[in-house]
């Protein structure tokens, strides 16, 4: 009994193996095919996908210029914190008091 199961998964294996290598070679004859084909489209070259500089020009021209200015808020800074303040750090606190004085 052992046999046959062991007959088995040696079988799953290299049926596995085959198809892994037929795949591998499917795929290599597409990736030339596509490769030959963007050669001769021109899709290699660096900077097909990148915009050209007049693009870029034109589009810095359009800048909007800001007409109006624009009046900046800065939030007020209360004198009290809102926090409770921690145990804990009035012990470090006292801690470095204590060393400065010492």
């Amino acid at each position: 009994m052992f046999g046959v199961i062991q007959f088995i998964r040696n079988s799953f294996i290299r049926l596995e193996g085959f198809l892994y290598q037929l795949f591998g070679f499917i795929r290599k004859i597409f990736s030339q095919i596509f490769g030959f084909l963007a050669r001769i489209f021109g899709f290699t070259q660096p900077g097909y996908f990148l915009e050209s500089d007049d693009a870029t020009t034109i589009k810095r021209s359009q800048i909007k210029q800001p007409t109006e200015t624009e009046v900046k808020v800065t939030p007020e800074t209360s004198l009290n914190p809102r926090r409770r303040p921690d145990p804990k750090m009035d012990y470090f606190r006292k801690m470095a008091q204590d060393m400065k004085k010492s």
